[in-house]
């Protein structure tokens, strides 16, 4: 009897203690996803609050529940809006100062709200038809967010019927097997649902799964889904997604980690160190003064105007947020770089912007900009080359360029549920760049206006395609292996083995990345398609001024850039009005036409991203400042005298200006004034047991080797041997060595 009453008490004590844990999760639920650290008399949160406190209350006077919808203008099954609206209530219920905080009539209403929408369209037994996003995470993460901030006032036979429904769409064994729909942003999003379901029944067990089921997230991968160890991260198989699914996935573990904090389901997986060094391996490289770049946001580019803009404040917020569970190093980094994105962000200002959408990100970056023991980190400047991903991006003082490229790994564009339909050829070298004050370039309605056949950079059949060509969800991958390039972390060797999408198109492509240009090489450009081939210099979003000087072979476009051809060739031109819908913008587009079905053509120009007039001129009058070696489809070089730098594409062995390679590779050499010299190799096909360069330079002495250089000769010609460079991934070796007089 004893025993009994012993086992008993220890039954009672676990049930405070698992009590007293749940109770602190809701808490803290409520304070990270609703709001917190702001004082609501204060403004701007007193007018915001009051704000949302109208617009709730106009919700619950118009809640008119039928069997066809709860709202009148929301007819079922409204996926989205009316499990929306639910939650918005449930935060001003939740939240101080909007009118309605902690009204029992409100959140009885709230709660029946959320009652009735699963009653008839979230129910137990509801055929779960259309998208499995929706049955399995949109629906549930709204509904059981709702639930959790309106506490006990969703009655007990209420919130039993909503776990059961969510156990029915989603049940624990999606969490067993680490693929398909079940792996990335989608697990983590999986685990939020399982997490919200355990603090509305109380299910300690539920908890610890949504925990643990995490685990598969974290571990670098090599290939398909997740986070690669050059920085890319991959969803649904072949689409870089940095600015999509990676900012779910950053946000979900951000909160998950700031919620468990200090409670028996605290994230303590040591593996979690890829994803916050993530922040400036991953994210931070393709966010650019406060906006997300498009090359890593799949098929979302076009869904609203300024969609960039809010994807890099989504990114920052989750980046604050998780630096409240980070080490105090990485904290005081992170608060730098998001107070420089905030500082410089004037198209769309990230504090304003964060005052209308998350009161709490508002609060947090407010702490930060007023500050002044905090700096703002500046831009970057460098290079940094994501072979996994087929992506660069390059940084210089100034301006910042980045490409977007495709590979037997990574489709040409991801298409799906309508969104991106002519996206076409954003994998045929877009090279998107920026200068001072063009941060809403490619923001403001540039998707639905720009002609899709003409993105900068790229080189395309003009053949017509329909909307929504290829395979959905990325699969659009060509075969092409030689994409990727060499990088020392300041300038690089980039190129594309380009197979045309939906194309007899086969072309060979090269950027070499500099201090104030890019240089932009294609060589062996055929095609059989009936059409003519292009070559897009640039398109940008803009009227104005052109200047062309087709004798001297340089182009300007007033506040934006110089254009230099310098092995000649006619730039062709075109001003014009694009209108999609109500909306029409203005475009400048330069290209070059390599004619109807061309063999082996070719083409060599200069890309100033900012430059003046008189630099576009000066540099299209100084033929030595850069030396195009070769432009061919065995190998594509270039020198740069006055940079001491050579840097080659070799897509086959061969050998060019002193420097020779055994198999392809991409190589950047650079001459420093301090009588040393860096040699950058990649193996961008990623297939390299060995490979042998040589170059015809007097050295006497190996400053700084790597693991994989095998043997090194120096004397009247380098030999440097290397092993298996199909180990990195694509990633680059540099090795640095002594010159000796010549």
């Amino acid at each position: 009897m004893a025993g009994a009453l012993v086992s008993g008490c220890a039954e009672e004590r676990a049930g405070h203690a698992w009590d007293d844990a749940f109770a602190l999760v809701r808490r803290r639920w409520r304070d990270v996803t609703a709001g917190s650290g702001f004082d609501p008399r204060a403004e701007p949160y007193r007018t915001r609050l009051a704000a949302l406190g109208a617009a709730v209350a106009r919700s619950h006077a118009g809640m008119a529940p039928t069997r066809r919808s709860l709202w009148p203008d929301l007819p079922f099954p409204s996926f989205t809006a009316t499990p929306a609206r639910l939650r918005a209530m449930a935060r001003a219920y939740a939240l101080p100062g909007t009118g309605v905080t902690g009204d029992p009539g409100f959140g009885a209403a709230v709660a029946a709200g959320i009652d009735h929408y699963r009653r008839h369209v979230y129910a137990e037994d509801a055929d779960a038809d259309g998208n499995w996003w929706t049955w399995r995470i949109g629906v549930p993460k709204a509904l059981l967010d709702a639930a959790v901030l309106i506490g006990p006032c969703l009655t007990e036979r209420q919130g039993a019927a909503l776990r059961d429904a969510v156990d029915r769409f989603v049940p624990e064994c999606l969490l067993d097997d680490y693929d398909g729909t079940s792996t990335g942003a989608n697990r983590v999003d999986l685990c939020v649902v399982t997490l919200l379901r355990a603090v509305l029944g109380a299910d300690p067990d539920k908890a610890t799964l949504a925990v643990t089921a995490l685990a598969p997230v974290f571990p670098y991968v090599r290939e398909g889904d997740g986070f690669h160890r050059d920085g890319s991260f991959v969803q649904h198989t072949s689409v870089p997604y940095q600015g999509g699914y990676g900012a779910v996935l950053l946000s979900g573990l951000a909160t998950m980690s700031a919620v468990l904090r200090g409670t028996p389901w605290e994230i303590a997986d040591p593996r979690r160190q890829v994803v916050l060094d993530a922040v400036e391996r991953s994210f931070a490289p393709f966010v650019y003064d406060g906006f997300c770049m498009d090359l890593v946001r799949g098929r979302g580019v076009g869904r609203r105007p300024y969609g960039d803009h809010e994807k890099g404040r989504e990114i920052a917020a989750s980046i604050l947020l998780l630096g409240e569970t980070a080490s105090a190093a990485e904290r005081a980094r992170w608060q730098a770089v998001v107070k420089g994105w905030a500082v410089r962000e004037t198209s769309v200002p990230m504090l304003r912007a964060a005052e209308r959408a998350d009161l709490g990100f508002h609060a947090r970056l407010a702490a930060i900009l007023d500050d002044d023991t905090i700096p703002a980190a500046g831009e970057p400047s460098g290079h940094r080359l994501f072979p996994m991903s087929a992506r660069a991006v390059h940084r210089r003082p100034g301006w910042c360029a980045a490409l977007s490229m495709a590979s037997h790994r990574i489709g040409h564009y991801e298409h799906g549920n309508g969104e991106n339909p002519r996206g076409w050829h954003t994998g045929s070298g877009m090279l998107y760049w920026w200068a001072e004050g063009h941060g809403d370039q490619y923001s403001d309605s540039f998707w639905p206006t720009v002609d899709p056949y003409r993105l900068p950079g790229t080189t395309v059949s003009t053949r017509r395609l329909p909307d929504g060509a290829g395979e959905a969800w990325g699969d659009t991958r060509p075969p092409g292996r030689w994409v990727g390039g060499a990088a020392d972390g300041v300038y690089a060797s980039v190129g594309q083995h380009l197979n045309g999408f939906e194309s007899t198109l086969d072309a060979f492509k090269s950027w070499f990345f500099l201090d104030d240009a890019v240089v932009c090489l294609g060589a062996g450009i055929t095609a059989e398609d009936g059409v003519p081939v292009e070559t897009v210099v640039d398109n940008r979003r803009t009227d104005a001024v052109l200047t062309v000087d087709p004798e001297a072979g340089w182009a300007h476009l007033e506040g934006h850039a110089g254009y230099v051809l310098p092995g000649g060739g006619r730039l062709r031109t075109l001003r014009e009005e694009r209108v999609a819908g109500p909306t029409a913008r203005r475009y400048v587009t330069l290209w070059l036409d390599h004619g109807v079905d061309p063999v082996s053509a070719g083409y060599a120009y200069l890309l100033l991203p900012g430059a003046s007039r008189e630099l576009t001129r000066a540099r299209a009058a100084d033929p030595g400042w850069v030396r195009v070696l070769a432009n061919t489809t065995r190998q594509q070089a270039v020198r740069v005298p006055s940079l001491g730098i050579t840097a080659a594409n070799f897509w086959n062995d061969g050998a060019v200006a002193g420097l020779a390679a055994s198999a392809p590779c991409a190589v950047l050499v650079r001459e420093r004034g301090d009588g040393t010299a860096m040699l950058t190799v990649a193996d961008p096909r990623c297939d390299l047991d060995e490979l042998t360069l040589t170059w015809d330079r007097p050295t006497d002495g190996l400053l700084g080797g790597h693991p994989l250089l095998d043997d090194a000769v120096v004397g009247a010609r380098l030999t440097l041997a290397f092993g298996r460079l199909a180990d990195l991934d694509g990633g680059s070796v540099t090795v640095t060595v002594r010159l000796a007089d010549r």
